[in-house]
């Protein structure tokens, strides 16, 4: 699935908890970062007209963090940056272990590829992960998966007070969720003065 499909998803998973700000950017990032490994695309396009050509994206993606290693390197990080360690390193995990169903699900390549799920590396090479029903990464599943996720994130947004605009800027998160309540309102309890 999309990057933006697999942040919804962790940012979503950090609401089933009440977690401080940091803690839900850790189970946020934890939903998006097993694509960390898809920066390789950019060594691999510098490269393809060389003599040398680095396959980089090509041979890694899925294969160096969508796998049981990297997600306990993950719940490591995680437990030592966060605040209510034991609730976000669970969250953590869950938005991981929800990053590799999604893409089991839905990212199938146009070209048809299935980007197999090495997940027991880098301990055993055996289990590699494929469903044959899996969607296209541009299919309308995915398309309508990624709206309805939006359409809840920002009634939570609106009903919560952020959004995850927190990650980048709290004072960009206020203004828009003070834009978000004036179109849509404020949930019960708010007054004018707390919406501005």
């Amino acid at each position: 699935m999309s990057p933006v499909t697999h942040l919804l998803t962790g940012w979503l998973t950090a609401h089933t908890a009440d977690l401080s700000r940091r803690d839900r950017a850790l189970v946020t990032l934890s939903g998006v970062v097993p694509d960390i490994d898809a920066l390789g695309v950019l060594v691999e396009l510098a490269t393809k007209n060389t003599s040398t050509p680095l396959y980089w994206w090509s041979y890694y993606h899925h294969v160096l963090c969508h796998n049981l290693g990297f997600a306990l390197v993950l719940a490591t990080a995680v437990i030592l940056l966060a605040v209510r360690r034991w609730m976000t390193v669970l969250l953590a995990l869950a938005a991981f272990h929800l990053h590799l169903l999604a893409d089991l699900v839905g990212s199938k390549g146009l070209d048809g590829y299935q980007w197999p799920i090495p997940y027991l590396l880098p301990f055993s090479n055996r289990w590699q992960l494929t469903w044959d029903g899996q969607w296209g990464l541009n299919a309308w599943p995915n398309i309508l998966l990624t709206a309805l996720f939006l359409v809840v994130t920002l009634y939570l947004a609106c009903k919560r007070g952020y959004s995850p605009l927190e990650l980048i800027s709290k004072k960009t998160d206020n203004a828009f969720v003070a834009a978000l309540r004036r179109r849509f309102g404020a949930p019960a309890g708010y007054s004018k003065q707390q919406i501005t």
